[in-house]
């Protein structure tokens, strides 16, 4: 059974078969249920717990792809958003216009809706899925819809097929009876499964019943409870799934507080960027540039989470138009590891010098076997390259740059070896008048209503801070 971390106590987890007997129970429900590619195994559990006949107006597999685009449409790609989107309207849509006459007055129509690649004799590749549910919370009323992508860890079909069951009932339990209270239903998602057998690394609520939720928290709290360890959201704040952004794309990604966005780190990434794309021998519009903030970074000296931090630093790199990344990777070579999985190609990471020294600190990786050579070595191991941006040694103009930072002796022949392959990539192109700029003296002056600040940022990311008073500024009247 999932248990969530420390600060998120819980109430009584009701097992799937009761989960889904309420639902059954409920005369309020009626819908379809459409799965493609695992079979039928949410419907499955209210074929099973009996009284289905007053939940399921329709359930079908369309298992067949001429068969499934004669109905939902053609697609480039059946396990999609896109599929799972036109399946849950097309469904929506038959349940109102054939059961509105006759029964609109007194149900609320839903249609569940999930298109899974599951192991099988032909697949031992990535097995994920994408599920939805479409649905009104009353009868009459604009509908609702939550959107998840999953991925399965258990290596047996049947044990992948028995997870998708549970978290589909789960899904619709959590609709139909916690839509009130966001953060409880994301939380209940993982009832009686666990993080070693399903992660989620994307949920969308939308909809009227959904309409003061912000996405952004939710892909935060996914991270937060370890149902997923990353989550993304563009700069309009729109939650993605990064495997379908990363999909075969060049990546750089640059790791920071941004508490604010400063002009240093706009220059860091306009840098590397063109020294990153110069070594891939490809334009610098096909690289997917990406904002990451580790879980440890949002975190008070207690341990605490303030979201209306996390989402001032959300607005502000949003307003400099990036996409962002929350991660539970502290340690870079584990950063990789994912990125790769979800790209499959080059990987530039930006960071600076400071940075560099923390890397290269052995007491970092006391909990690995082959402690800092084994980090190096994962990091390492496939097409990775650190771009490092340079720094002014504190208190005075000299520069540390890749190429002259020391490390400890043991370690030096090492540093030099990385440096020399390329691996350690030192920024040249850099703009001087910026270096000076320190996020955290940033941070300070504006916490002090010091307008000195206003220079050390991009012109839209000071706006931003001024109209709508974050970091704890004197809102613009």
């Amino acid at each position: 059974m999932y248990t969530p971390p420390p600060g998120f106590p819980r109430q009584e987890v009701l097992d799937t078969h009761r989960k889904a007997l309420a639902i059954n129970l409920d005369a309020r429900r009626y819908g379809t249920f459409a799965e493609i590619g695992a079979g039928q195994e949410v419907a499955r559990w209210f074929f099973r717990v009996g009284g289905a006949s007053g939940t399921i107006a329709k359930s079908m597999s369309a298992y067949d792809m001429a068969v499934s685009d004669a109905i939902y449409g053609h697609t480039e790609r059946y396990v999609s958003r896109d599929r799972l989107q036109s399946m849950l309207d097309y469904e929506h849509e038959k349940n109102v216009k054939r059961l509105s006459a006759a029964r609109g007055d007194t149900t609320a129509f839903f249609v569940f809706a999930d298109t899974v690649a599951a192991k099988s004799f032909n697949n031992n590749k990535d097995c994920h899925g994408w599920m939805g549910l479409k649905f009104q919370t009353h009868p009459r009323d604009d509908e609702s819809q939550i959107v998840l992508h999953v991925r399965m860890r258990d290596r047996e079909n049947n044990l992948q097929q028995e997870a998708l069951g549970i978290i589909g009932v789960n899904l619709l339990y959590g609709a139909f009876f916690l839509h009130h209270e966001p953060d409880k239903l994301v939380e209940s998602l993982l009832d009686n499964l666990s993080t070693e057998r399903i992660e989620i690394d994307m949920i969308e609520f939308s909809g009227i019943e959904f309409r003061h939720v912000d996405n952004r928290l939710m892909s935060l709290k996914l991270v937060q409870l370890g149902l997923s360890q990353a989550a993304m959201f563009d700069a309009k704040g729109d939650v993605l799934q990064p495997t379908e952004v990363l999909h075969h794309k060049p990546v750089l990604v640059l790791r920071g507080t941004f508490r604010p966005v400063t002009k240093v780190n706009i220059d860091m990434l306009k840098c590397a960027r063109t020294a990153f794309a110069k070594a891939q021998g490809t334009s610098e519009g096909d690289i997917v540039e990406v904002a990451e903030i580790t879980m440890s970074n949002l975190l008070s000296d207690g341990g605490a989470l303030d979201p209306r931090d996390f989402l001032a630093r959300a607005d502000v790199l949003g307003a400099a138009g990036k996409t962002v990344l929350v991660s539970d990777y502290f340690e870079y070579y584990r950063l990789a590891s994912y990125l790769h999985r979800c790209a499959s190609s080059a990987i530039g990471i930006v960071l600076g010098t400071g940075s560099l020294v923390q890397l290269f600190d052995e007491k970092y990786y006391a909990n690995l076997d082959g402690g800092i050579l084994e980090a190096i070595g994962r990091l390492f191991s496939k097409d990775v390259k650190l771009y490092v941006y340079p720094m002014l040694e504190p208190g005075t103009t000299k520069l540390v740059t890749a190429s002259s930072m020391e490390v400890a002796a043991g370690l030096a022949k090492l540093y030099g070896y990385l440096l020399d392959r390329g691996s350690l990539v030192p920024i040249e192109n850099y703009d001087a008048k910026v270096l000076p700029i320190l996020s955290r003296e940033v941070f300070r002056r504006l916490k002090a209503n010091d307008a000195s600040w206003e220079a050390m940022v991009p012109e839209e990311v000071a706006d931003i801070i001024k109209r709508r008073g974050l970091f704890g500024h004197a809102a613009r009247p």
